[in-house]
Protein backbone atom coordinates (compact mmCIF):
# COMPACT_ATOMS: atom_id res chain seq x y z
CA UNK A 1 0.00 0.00 0.00
CA UNK A 2 1.23 3.53 -1.34
CA UNK A 3 2.00 5.64 2.21
CA UNK A 4 -0.65 8.53 2.30
CA UNK A 5 1.05 11.87 1.75
CA UNK A 6 1.17 14.57 4.36
CA UNK A 7 -0.97 17.26 3.83
CA UNK A 8 -0.41 20.79 6.06
CA UNK A 9 -4.22 22.20 6.16
CA UNK A 10 -2.24 26.07 6.33
CA UNK A 11 1.07 27.62 6.07
CA UNK A 12 2.19 30.83 5.20
CA UNK A 13 4.61 31.08 2.11
CA UNK A 14 8.00 32.72 3.56
CA UNK A 15 10.13 33.44 1.06
CA UNK A 16 11.35 33.21 -2.68
CA UNK A 17 13.95 30.18 -3.22
CA UNK A 18 16.50 29.51 -6.70
CA UNK A 19 14.88 29.06 -9.61
CA UNK A 20 11.97 30.86 -9.11
CA UNK A 21 10.37 28.70 -6.43
CA UNK A 22 9.30 29.32 -3.24
CA UNK A 23 9.90 28.40 -0.06
CA UNK A 24 7.92 28.19 3.58
CA UNK A 25 9.05 26.22 6.93
CA UNK A 26 7.18 23.10 9.22
CA UNK A 27 8.77 21.78 12.57
CA UNK A 28 11.78 23.96 11.24
CA UNK A 29 12.56 22.12 8.05
CA UNK A 30 12.42 23.85 5.02
CA UNK A 31 9.72 23.19 2.51
CA UNK A 32 10.16 24.00 -1.09
CA UNK A 33 7.31 24.74 -3.29
CA UNK A 34 7.35 23.36 -6.86
CA UNK A 35 4.11 24.61 -7.73
CA UNK A 36 3.94 27.86 -9.91
CA UNK A 37 2.36 31.10 -9.30
CA UNK A 38 2.93 31.24 -5.50
CA UNK A 39 4.08 34.39 -3.57
CA UNK A 40 5.32 34.93 -0.32
CA UNK A 41 2.01 35.76 2.22
CA UNK A 42 0.12 33.67 0.69
CA UNK A 43 -1.84 31.24 2.72
CA UNK A 44 -2.08 27.83 1.71
CA UNK A 45 -2.83 24.14 2.24
CA UNK A 46 0.19 22.16 0.63
CA UNK A 47 0.74 18.17 0.25
CA UNK A 48 4.16 16.90 0.56
CA UNK A 49 5.31 14.97 -2.43
CA UNK A 50 8.95 14.61 -1.47
CA UNK A 51 10.82 14.31 1.62
CA UNK A 52 14.68 14.29 2.41
CA UNK A 53 16.76 14.77 5.62
CA UNK A 54 17.07 18.53 5.33
CA UNK A 55 14.20 19.54 2.93
CA UNK A 56 11.56 19.12 1.60
CA UNK A 57 9.29 19.40 -1.55
CA UNK A 58 5.33 20.23 -1.91
CA UNK A 59 3.21 21.48 -4.15
CA UNK A 60 -0.01 23.74 -3.46
CA UNK A 61 -3.04 22.39 -2.91
CA UNK A 62 -5.60 25.42 -2.39
CA UNK A 63 -4.85 28.91 -1.58
CA UNK A 64 -6.86 30.10 1.39
CA UNK A 65 -5.61 33.77 1.62
CA UNK A 66 -3.76 35.46 -0.93
CA UNK A 67 -0.44 37.67 -0.19
CA UNK A 68 -1.01 41.10 0.01
CA UNK A 69 2.16 41.90 -2.28
CA UNK A 70 0.21 39.47 -5.17
CA UNK A 71 -0.80 41.48 -8.17
CA UNK A 72 -3.69 40.38 -11.10
CA UNK A 73 -1.93 39.36 -13.97
CA UNK A 74 -2.08 41.48 -17.07
CA UNK A 75 -2.29 38.49 -19.56
CA UNK A 76 -5.32 36.35 -20.33
CA UNK A 77 -3.27 33.06 -20.51
CA UNK A 78 -1.44 33.25 -17.45
CA UNK A 79 -1.12 30.29 -15.24
CA UNK A 80 -1.37 28.39 -18.34
CA UNK A 81 1.49 29.79 -20.83
CA UNK A 82 4.63 28.54 -19.85
CA UNK A 83 5.98 32.44 -19.79
CA UNK A 84 5.80 35.46 -17.48
CA UNK A 85 5.65 33.48 -14.23
CA UNK A 86 5.77 36.40 -12.01
CA UNK A 87 3.45 38.85 -13.47
CA UNK A 88 1.46 38.39 -9.64
CA UNK A 89 4.72 40.05 -8.35
CA UNK A 90 5.66 43.78 -8.04
CA UNK A 91 8.55 44.65 -10.73
CA UNK A 92 10.27 45.94 -7.59
CA UNK A 93 10.05 42.84 -5.84
CA UNK A 94 11.29 40.51 -8.71
CA UNK A 95 14.39 42.86 -8.50
CA UNK A 96 14.73 42.62 -5.62
CA UNK A 97 14.74 39.10 -5.45
CA UNK A 98 17.19 38.76 -8.51
CA UNK A 99 19.58 40.71 -6.90
CA UNK A 100 19.36 38.11 -4.00
CA UNK A 101 19.23 35.46 -6.17
CA UNK A 102 23.57 36.70 -7.53
CA UNK A 103 24.29 37.14 -3.83
CA UNK A 104 23.21 33.53 -3.05
CA UNK A 105 25.24 32.04 -5.52
CA UNK A 106 28.27 34.48 -5.65
CA UNK A 107 28.81 35.04 -1.96
CA UNK A 108 26.57 32.43 0.24
CA UNK A 109 27.44 29.02 -2.13
CA UNK A 110 30.21 30.15 -4.02
CA UNK A 111 32.04 31.40 -1.21
CA UNK A 112 33.49 34.09 -3.12
CA UNK A 113 35.18 37.18 -1.74
CA UNK A 114 33.16 40.23 -4.11
CA UNK A 115 34.01 43.60 -4.20
CA UNK A 116 31.43 46.58 -4.68
CA UNK A 117 27.84 45.04 -5.75
CA UNK A 118 26.05 47.16 -7.87
CA UNK A 119 22.32 47.30 -7.58
CA UNK A 120 20.55 45.72 -10.71
CA UNK A 121 19.94 47.29 -13.91
CA UNK A 122 15.94 47.40 -14.17
CA UNK A 123 14.83 47.03 -17.84
CA UNK A 124 12.70 50.13 -18.75
CA UNK A 125 10.58 47.97 -20.56
CA UNK A 126 8.65 45.25 -18.30
CA UNK A 127 6.12 44.23 -21.56
CA UNK A 128 6.83 44.08 -25.19
CA UNK A 129 10.49 43.58 -24.80
CA UNK A 130 11.48 40.68 -26.40
CA UNK A 131 12.77 41.21 -30.08
CA UNK A 132 12.27 37.55 -31.02
CA UNK A 133 9.02 35.09 -30.60
CA UNK A 134 8.31 31.75 -32.22
CA UNK A 135 4.77 29.92 -32.11
CA UNK A 136 3.92 26.59 -33.07
CA UNK A 137 1.00 25.77 -35.27
CA UNK A 138 -0.39 22.23 -33.57
CA UNK A 139 -3.42 19.80 -34.49
CA UNK A 140 -3.66 19.27 -30.82
CA UNK A 141 -4.96 22.27 -28.87
CA UNK A 142 -4.48 22.65 -25.12
CA UNK A 143 -8.02 22.89 -23.23
CA UNK A 144 -8.50 24.29 -20.08
CA UNK A 145 -10.46 22.64 -17.67
CA UNK A 146 -13.27 24.87 -18.33
CA UNK A 147 -13.26 24.35 -22.03
CA UNK A 148 -12.72 20.65 -21.10
CA UNK A 149 -16.09 20.86 -18.49
CA UNK A 150 -18.54 22.79 -21.15
CA UNK A 151 -19.07 19.70 -23.39
CA UNK A 152 -18.70 22.50 -26.01
CA UNK A 153 -17.31 21.11 -29.31
CA UNK A 154 -13.44 22.95 -29.30
CA UNK A 155 -11.53 23.53 -32.15
CA UNK A 156 -8.96 21.23 -32.21
CA UNK A 157 -6.05 23.84 -34.09
CA UNK A 158 -3.86 25.90 -32.39
CA UNK A 159 -1.07 28.74 -32.88
CA UNK A 160 0.75 29.51 -29.75
CA UNK A 161 3.56 28.46 -27.13
CA UNK A 162 3.45 24.84 -25.94
CA UNK A 163 2.21 24.45 -22.80
CA UNK A 164 4.98 23.52 -20.06
CA UNK A 165 6.43 19.52 -20.35
CA UNK A 166 4.02 18.96 -22.67
CA UNK A 167 5.30 18.42 -26.55
CA UNK A 168 2.62 17.74 -28.74
CA UNK A 169 -0.15 20.60 -26.66
CA UNK A 170 -0.14 24.16 -27.31
CA UNK A 171 -1.93 26.94 -25.67
CA UNK A 172 -3.62 29.47 -28.58
CA UNK A 173 -2.87 32.90 -27.88
CA UNK A 174 -4.75 35.54 -27.51
CA UNK A 175 -2.59 38.34 -26.96
CA UNK A 176 1.25 38.17 -26.30
CA UNK A 177 2.61 40.92 -24.02
CA UNK A 178 6.22 40.31 -25.06
CA UNK A 179 6.74 41.26 -27.90
CA UNK A 180 5.23 44.75 -29.84
CA UNK A 181 3.42 45.44 -32.78
CA UNK A 182 3.04 44.42 -35.32
CA UNK A 183 3.53 40.84 -33.58
CA UNK A 184 0.20 40.10 -32.46
CA UNK A 185 -1.14 41.34 -35.60
CA UNK A 186 1.22 38.92 -37.39
CA UNK A 187 0.37 35.66 -35.70
CA UNK A 188 -2.93 36.15 -36.12
CA UNK A 189 -2.80 36.41 -39.90
CA UNK A 190 -0.69 33.37 -40.23
CA UNK A 191 -3.41 31.64 -37.40
CA UNK A 192 -6.65 32.55 -39.63
CA UNK A 193 -4.66 32.07 -43.09
CA UNK A 194 -4.28 28.27 -41.96
CA UNK A 195 -7.43 27.89 -40.70
CA UNK A 196 -9.07 28.68 -43.50
CA UNK A 197 -6.46 27.01 -45.84
CA UNK A 198 -7.21 23.52 -47.13
CA UNK A 199 -3.63 22.67 -45.08
CA UNK A 200 -3.40 20.47 -41.75
CA UNK A 201 -1.76 22.02 -38.65
CA UNK A 202 1.12 19.88 -38.02
CA UNK A 203 0.94 16.81 -35.54
CA UNK A 204 3.57 16.90 -33.27
CA UNK A 205 3.14 12.93 -32.15
CA UNK A 206 2.61 11.80 -36.03
CA UNK A 207 4.81 14.04 -37.54
CA UNK A 208 2.56 15.09 -40.83
CA UNK A 209 0.84 18.39 -41.58
CA UNK A 210 1.90 21.16 -43.82
CA UNK A 211 1.94 24.53 -41.04
CA UNK A 212 4.27 23.86 -38.12
CA UNK A 213 6.32 26.85 -36.62
CA UNK A 214 6.22 31.22 -37.18
CA UNK A 215 9.36 33.04 -36.12
CA UNK A 216 8.86 36.77 -35.94
CA UNK A 217 12.19 38.81 -35.10
CA UNK A 218 12.00 43.24 -34.78
CA UNK A 219 14.70 45.74 -34.21
CA UNK A 220 14.66 49.35 -32.91
CA UNK A 221 15.30 50.45 -36.20
CA UNK A 222 11.43 49.75 -37.12
CA UNK A 223 12.64 46.41 -39.32
CA UNK A 224 10.84 43.10 -39.02
CA UNK A 225 12.15 39.57 -39.83
CA UNK A 226 9.08 36.72 -40.52
CA UNK A 227 9.91 33.12 -40.63
CA UNK A 228 7.91 30.63 -41.11
CA UNK A 229 8.65 26.64 -41.37
CA UNK A 230 6.53 24.32 -43.53
CA UNK A 231 6.91 20.89 -43.19
CA UNK A 232 5.27 19.83 -46.66
CA UNK A 233 7.37 20.51 -49.75
CA UNK A 234 4.92 22.68 -51.92
CA UNK A 235 6.03 25.75 -53.95
CA UNK A 236 2.57 26.54 -55.09
CA UNK A 237 1.39 25.88 -51.25
CA UNK A 238 3.82 28.19 -49.62
CA UNK A 239 4.04 30.45 -51.94
CA UNK A 240 0.52 31.36 -51.78
CA UNK A 241 0.57 31.81 -48.50
CA UNK A 242 3.22 34.03 -48.29
CA UNK A 243 2.23 36.20 -51.41
CA UNK A 244 -0.89 36.23 -49.35
CA UNK A 245 1.36 37.81 -46.16
CA UNK A 246 2.98 40.27 -47.84
CA UNK A 247 0.43 41.62 -49.43
CA UNK A 248 -1.44 42.29 -45.84
CA UNK A 249 1.79 43.43 -44.69
CA UNK A 250 3.80 45.16 -47.28
CA UNK A 251 6.16 46.95 -44.69
CA UNK A 252 7.98 43.47 -43.22
CA UNK A 253 11.66 43.72 -44.08
CA UNK A 254 12.20 40.04 -44.75
CA UNK A 255 10.10 36.59 -45.65
CA UNK A 256 11.82 33.75 -45.28
CA UNK A 257 10.97 30.31 -44.60
CA UNK A 258 11.93 26.72 -44.21
CA UNK A 259 11.24 23.36 -45.75
CA UNK A 260 11.11 21.01 -41.93
CA UNK A 261 10.66 17.63 -42.47
CA UNK A 262 12.86 16.50 -38.97
CA UNK A 263 10.62 14.98 -36.23
CA UNK A 264 11.85 18.06 -34.71
CA UNK A 265 11.68 22.51 -34.74
CA UNK A 266 14.96 22.80 -34.82
CA UNK A 267 16.39 24.59 -37.91
CA UNK A 268 20.14 25.49 -37.34
CA UNK A 269 20.94 22.61 -39.81
CA UNK A 270 18.19 23.45 -42.38
CA UNK A 271 18.88 26.00 -45.28
CA UNK A 272 16.57 29.02 -44.95
CA UNK A 273 15.05 30.52 -48.35
CA UNK A 274 14.51 34.32 -48.86
CA UNK A 275 10.90 35.01 -50.19
CA UNK A 276 11.09 38.55 -50.19
CA UNK A 277 13.24 41.48 -49.28
CA UNK A 278 16.44 41.03 -47.30
CA UNK A 279 17.49 38.57 -45.69
CA UNK A 280 18.25 39.88 -42.45
CA UNK A 281 17.03 42.95 -40.55
CA UNK A 282 19.77 45.39 -38.68
CA UNK A 283 19.86 46.54 -34.71
CA UNK A 284 21.44 49.74 -34.33
CA UNK A 285 23.96 50.72 -31.09
CA UNK A 286 26.08 54.22 -30.83
CA UNK A 287 26.41 54.27 -34.33
CA UNK A 288 27.48 50.52 -35.41
CA UNK A 289 25.01 48.55 -36.99
CA UNK A 290 24.43 44.59 -36.78
CA UNK A 291 23.12 42.07 -39.45
CA UNK A 292 20.29 39.41 -37.67
CA UNK A 293 20.16 36.45 -40.23
CA UNK A 294 17.21 34.18 -39.68
CA UNK A 295 19.76 31.48 -37.75
CA UNK A 296 21.75 34.77 -35.99
CA UNK A 297 21.47 34.67 -31.90
CA UNK A 298 20.82 38.72 -30.62
CA UNK A 299 20.24 39.36 -27.23
CA UNK A 300 15.95 38.98 -27.04
CA UNK A 301 16.15 42.17 -25.24
CA UNK A 302 17.40 44.98 -27.27
CA UNK A 303 17.39 48.29 -25.06
CA UNK A 304 18.13 46.21 -22.18
CA UNK A 305 21.08 44.70 -24.20
CA UNK A 306 22.72 47.93 -25.16
CA UNK A 307 22.91 48.31 -21.34
CA UNK A 308 24.54 45.41 -20.73
CA UNK A 309 27.23 45.96 -23.56
CA UNK A 310 28.15 49.26 -22.39
CA UNK A 311 28.63 47.93 -18.50
CA UNK A 312 30.84 45.32 -19.64
CA UNK A 313 32.69 47.77 -21.55
CA UNK A 314 33.07 49.70 -18.73
CA UNK A 315 34.37 46.63 -16.92
CA UNK A 316 36.82 46.04 -19.26
CA UNK A 317 38.55 49.10 -19.06
CA UNK A 318 40.00 49.20 -22.55
CA UNK A 319 43.17 50.63 -23.13
CA UNK A 320 44.25 51.68 -27.28
CA UNK A 321 47.22 49.52 -26.86
CA UNK A 322 45.06 46.30 -25.28
CA UNK A 323 44.70 43.14 -26.99
CA UNK A 324 40.98 41.85 -26.19
CA UNK A 325 39.59 38.10 -26.55
CA UNK A 326 35.94 37.92 -26.71
CA UNK A 327 35.16 34.24 -26.02
CA UNK A 328 31.66 32.93 -26.92
CA UNK A 329 31.76 35.53 -29.28
CA UNK A 330 28.19 34.23 -30.74
CA UNK A 331 28.04 37.07 -33.77
CA UNK A 332 30.40 39.32 -32.34
CA UNK A 333 27.76 42.14 -30.78
CA UNK A 334 30.33 42.86 -28.04
CA UNK A 335 33.36 42.20 -30.11
CA UNK A 336 32.33 44.77 -32.62
CA UNK A 337 30.87 47.25 -29.66
CA UNK A 338 34.18 47.33 -27.85
CA UNK A 339 37.06 47.46 -30.94
CA UNK A 340 37.25 50.99 -31.46
CA UNK A 341 38.59 51.55 -27.84
CA UNK A 342 41.35 48.47 -28.54
CA UNK A 343 43.92 47.69 -30.15
CA UNK A 344 42.87 43.95 -31.90
CA UNK A 345 39.56 42.04 -30.90
CA UNK A 346 39.89 38.57 -31.28
CA UNK A 347 36.62 36.39 -31.02
CA UNK A 348 35.84 32.90 -30.58
CA UNK A 349 32.51 30.94 -30.87
CA UNK A 350 31.60 27.24 -31.51
CA UNK A 351 28.71 28.09 -34.29
CA UNK A 352 29.98 28.76 -37.49
CA UNK A 353 27.31 30.61 -39.25
CA UNK A 354 27.55 32.79 -35.96
CA UNK A 355 30.71 33.72 -37.12
CA UNK A 356 30.29 34.68 -40.59
CA UNK A 357 27.44 36.85 -38.85
CA UNK A 358 30.31 38.42 -36.84
CA UNK A 359 32.82 38.95 -40.00
CA UNK A 360 29.74 40.70 -42.09
CA UNK A 361 28.95 43.26 -38.85
CA UNK A 362 33.06 43.76 -38.76
CA UNK A 363 32.75 44.76 -42.97
CA UNK A 364 29.28 46.51 -42.70
CA UNK A 365 31.01 48.96 -39.75
CA UNK A 366 34.27 49.69 -41.42
CA UNK A 367 36.43 47.86 -38.47
CA UNK A 368 39.51 46.02 -39.03
CA UNK A 369 41.04 45.65 -36.27
CA UNK A 370 38.57 42.59 -35.27
CA UNK A 371 39.48 38.78 -35.95
CA UNK A 372 37.19 35.77 -35.48
CA UNK A 373 37.08 31.97 -35.37
CA UNK A 374 34.73 29.16 -35.31
CA UNK A 375 35.46 25.79 -33.61
CA UNK A 376 35.00 24.61 -29.91
CA UNK A 377 36.57 27.13 -27.50
CA UNK A 378 38.83 24.10 -25.51
CA UNK A 379 40.42 23.72 -28.45
CA UNK A 380 41.06 26.72 -30.28
CA UNK A 381 42.07 28.21 -27.32
CA UNK A 382 45.74 27.11 -27.55
CA UNK A 383 49.30 28.16 -27.14
CA UNK A 384 49.39 27.88 -30.79
CA UNK A 385 46.70 30.24 -30.86
CA UNK A 386 48.14 32.52 -28.63
CA UNK A 387 51.53 33.01 -30.85
CA UNK A 388 49.20 33.55 -34.00
CA UNK A 389 46.86 36.55 -32.06
CA UNK A 390 48.96 37.75 -29.35
CA UNK A 391 48.13 37.45 -25.61
CA UNK A 392 45.27 38.93 -24.57
CA UNK A 393 45.58 41.94 -21.76
CA UNK A 394 41.66 42.06 -21.63
CA UNK A 395 39.08 38.67 -21.71
CA UNK A 396 35.26 38.82 -21.73
CA UNK A 397 33.49 35.55 -21.77
CA UNK A 398 30.10 35.22 -22.00
CA UNK A 399 29.39 31.36 -22.30
CA UNK A 400 26.12 29.09 -22.50
CA UNK A 401 24.13 28.63 -18.99
CA UNK A 402 26.28 25.47 -18.11
CA UNK A 403 29.56 27.87 -17.77
CA UNK A 404 33.09 27.37 -19.46
CA UNK A 405 34.38 24.05 -19.72
CA UNK A 406 37.32 23.22 -17.17
CA UNK A 407 39.80 22.98 -19.61
CA UNK A 408 39.25 27.06 -20.89
CA UNK A 409 39.32 27.87 -17.06
CA UNK A 410 42.82 26.22 -16.65
CA UNK A 411 43.44 27.64 -19.94
CA UNK A 412 42.69 31.14 -18.60
CA UNK A 413 44.56 31.10 -15.39
CA UNK A 414 47.82 29.99 -17.26
CA UNK A 415 47.17 33.26 -20.07
CA UNK A 416 46.90 35.29 -16.35
CA UNK A 417 45.44 38.16 -18.75
CA UNK A 418 44.92 41.51 -16.42
CA UNK A 419 41.34 41.50 -16.27
CA UNK A 420 38.35 39.24 -17.14
CA UNK A 421 35.00 40.03 -17.30
CA UNK A 422 32.77 37.36 -16.95
CA UNK A 423 29.06 37.54 -18.48
CA UNK A 424 26.81 35.05 -17.75
CA UNK A 425 22.74 33.97 -17.63
CA UNK A 426 23.72 31.57 -14.60
CA UNK A 427 25.20 32.88 -11.52
CA UNK A 428 25.87 29.42 -10.53
CA UNK A 429 27.61 28.27 -13.12
CA UNK A 430 29.78 31.77 -13.18
CA UNK A 431 30.05 31.20 -9.44
CA UNK A 432 31.39 27.96 -9.77
CA UNK A 433 34.11 29.48 -12.28
CA UNK A 434 34.94 32.16 -10.63
CA UNK A 435 35.37 30.03 -7.42
CA UNK A 436 38.18 27.97 -10.08
CA UNK A 437 40.07 31.37 -10.62
CA UNK A 438 40.27 32.72 -7.32
CA UNK A 439 43.56 31.84 -6.67
CA UNK A 440 45.16 34.39 -9.24
CA UNK A 441 42.12 36.22 -9.66
CA UNK A 442 40.10 39.01 -7.17
CA UNK A 443 36.40 39.74 -8.41
CA UNK A 444 36.22 43.53 -7.79
CA UNK A 445 32.38 44.47 -8.92
CA UNK A 446 29.61 42.95 -9.76
CA UNK A 447 26.41 44.33 -11.62
CA UNK A 448 23.20 42.26 -12.14
CA UNK A 449 20.81 43.01 -14.90
CA UNK A 450 17.63 42.47 -15.30
CA UNK A 451 17.46 40.85 -19.16
CA UNK A 452 13.82 39.27 -18.80
CA UNK A 453 11.09 40.78 -16.85
CA UNK A 454 8.49 38.84 -14.97
CA UNK A 455 10.71 35.74 -15.02
CA UNK A 456 13.41 34.05 -12.20
CA UNK A 457 15.68 34.99 -14.93
CA UNK A 458 18.96 37.79 -14.52
CA UNK A 459 22.34 38.35 -16.66
CA UNK A 460 25.23 39.26 -14.36
CA UNK A 461 28.52 40.64 -15.25
CA UNK A 462 31.83 39.97 -12.95
CA UNK A 463 34.72 41.78 -13.02
CA UNK A 464 37.47 40.38 -12.09
CA UNK A 465 41.11 41.32 -11.84
CA UNK A 466 44.74 39.89 -11.84
CA UNK A 467 45.93 40.20 -7.87
CA UNK A 468 48.95 41.91 -7.22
Amino acid sequence: MARKKKIINEIEILDFAAEGKCLTKHDGQVIFITTPNVAPGDIVKIQINRKKKSFSEAIVLERLKPSPMRLDPFCSHFGVCGGCKWQHIPYDRQLQQKEQQVKDQLIRLGKIDIGQFHSILPSEKTTFYRNKLEFTFANSRWLTREEIGSGDDMDKDALGFHVPKRFDKVLPIDKCYLQGDPSNAIRDFFKDYAHTSSEPFYDHVKHEGFFRNLMIRTASTGETMVVVQFAKKDKNLIEACLNSFQQAFPDITSINYFINQKRNDSYQDLEPVNFAGKPYIEEEMEGLRFRIGVKSFYQTNSEQAYNLYKKTREFADISPEDVVYDLYTGTGTIANFVAKQAKKVVGVEYVEDAIKDAKVNSEVNGLSNTSFYAGNMKEVLNDEFLAKEGAPDVIITDPPRAGMDKEVVEMLLRIKAKRIVYVSCNAATQARDIQLMSEIYQVTDVQPVDMFPHTHHVENIAKLELKA
